[in-house]
């Protein structure tokens, strides 16, 4: 199929919906963001990239903790105001219960089926964002949200962004098992 040029600001597809945690001038503070993804297995450390101007990017290297917390479809209206409203002049701690990590402190969102606690590893200074790398020293799941102690992402019922039409999506149906639907090319 003939391919089209298209605009050089591509993204990947999907991009996972996170609110970004952090304590800020002594309270909680979070921050919807996409641009987030699993960069060690071990120890397990996630990527965080943030436009330079967030208010969150200062707690999180005074603080060097972070949470990634993974909303619900549920909780689509507060994920999207993260990313509307700033810090500076909004107080975002109150729509969500919280509970401090078991070990940098750092707020978890106890409506959030999934969230990981991340020390701070190495801040990478980029054109015009920050790559905040966390190593994950914490992570609890709802019980209903898992199989064998293991997220389930259809409980869970994430949704992701698409870029540049700026849409949310829920998550599909299985398609296929990783590691596995490939086995029979790799017999030839």
């Amino acid at each position: 199929m003939a391919k089209i040029a298209i605009d050089l600001n591509a993204s990947l597809y999907p991009m996972p919906v996170t609110l970004i945690g952090t304590m800020v001038d002594g309270r909680a503070n979070f921050l919807a963001a996409a641009w987030v993804s699993r960069v060690n297995y071990k120890p397990p450390m996630i990527g965080v990239a943030l436009g330079k101007s967030h208010y969150t990017n200062n707690g999180i290297r005074v603080s060097k903790a972070f949470t990634v917390n993974i909303p619900s479809i549920e909780l689509i209206e507060k994920a999207d105001y993260c990313g509307l409203a700033t810090g500076k002049t909004k107080d975002k701690s109150h729509l969500f219960q919280l509970t401090p990590g078991k070990i940098t402190g750092s707020p978890m969102i106890d409506e959030c089926p999934l969230c990981m606690e991340c020390r701070l590893v190495k801040v990478v200074a980029l054109p015009s964002s920050e790559l905040f790398i966390g190593e994950i020293v914490g992570a609890c799941a709802e019980e209903d949200c898992c199989w064998d102690n293991v997220p389930d992402i259809a409980k869970m019922r994430p949704f992701v962004l698409s870029m540049p039409d700026n849409r949310y999506w829920s998550v599909g149906e299985t398609v296929g098992r990783a590691w596995s639907a490939g086995k029979k090319l790799n017999r030839s």
